[in-house]
């Protein structure tokens, strides 16, 4: 007997549904926890002690809770990946801590990307509003290096980059390749920023509310990943720039 019969009718269907159903999960529990609410400098500033302590007893744990956090947070499209990132940086440091967020964004963004492609996808493409048709001619021309392109420069909002391709089909490898790459950047350097934070305040300016400000943006671990930050930023319009040329060569 052929493992097609055995299965139940209407089985394959049903796993449709499995990513958002994890997705509505990872919400619920996002919610319960008041993650939302936990997403601030000051809050990590206030119990940077106690997880320091927790982190030096259970490093690896503490790096697999920290990624689970990470991908409900993104899956559940709630604000706050930038500051996820930092806190990696301020925990791990910039190598294991944006190792760690890249990661976990990518396994967030793989699922809401899944999820949008169930029965769900009308309620997420909803939530895209506008944007969908602003991005739908990149998807079409050359899907995988706009992915590309969207996840290298903030030209659109994440959990907009995260669900636009699921409406134009692209495919799961390219999406999760691509995603991959592009990502690669703004981990390592909001990591970096993050790991600044922590080597500003540890040198004791953060007694004084104004010389901790002070200290931080000046700290060369900071101001470093802030240019290269502004640099991200400055992308878009360089690239607006270029295809403004190229499309006066041509004509």
């Amino acid at each position: 007997m052929s493992d097609t019969a055995s299965s139940p009718p209407g089985s394959k269907s049903l796993t449709r549904f499995l990513p958002i159903v994890l997705v509505v999960a990872l919400f619920t529990l996002a919610i319960a926890f008041r993650l939302h609410e936990r997403l601030s400098l000051d809050a990590l500033y206030a119990q940077s002690e106690a997880l320091d302590a927790f982190v030096a007893r259970n490093y690896f744990a503490a790096i697999t809770i920290f990624m689970g956090i990470y991908a409900i947070a993104v899956a559940s499209s709630i604000p706050g990946a930038s500051f996820l990132t930092l806190s990696a940086g301020f925990l791990f440091g910039t190598w294991v801590g944006g190792a760690a967020a890249w990661i976990a964004a990518t396994i967030g963004a793989t699922l809401i990307f899944l999820a949008a492609r169930t029965a769900f996808g009308d309620v997420l493409r909803a939530r895209a509003g506008g944007w969908l048709a602003k991005l739908g001619d990149g998807f079409r021309a050359n899907a995988f290096n706009y992915l590309l392109v969207l996840r290298l420069t903030p030209i659109a909002p994440f959990f907009v980059v995260n669900l636009a391709p699921a409406f134009f089909n692209v495919n799961l490898r390219d999406y999760v390749l691509a995603t991959l790459i592009g990502m690669i950047p703004g981990a390592f350097v909001y990591a970096s920023v993050g790991a600044g934070l922590r080597a500003a305040l540890e040198t004791g300016a953060a007694a004084n509310p104004s010389e901790a400000a002070r200290a931080i943006l000046l700290s060369p671990a900071v101001f470093g990943p802030i240019l290269a930050l502004i640099a991200l930023a400055l992308l878009p319009v360089l690239i607006k720039a270029l295809r403004g040329k190229r499309a006066e060569t041509s004509s």
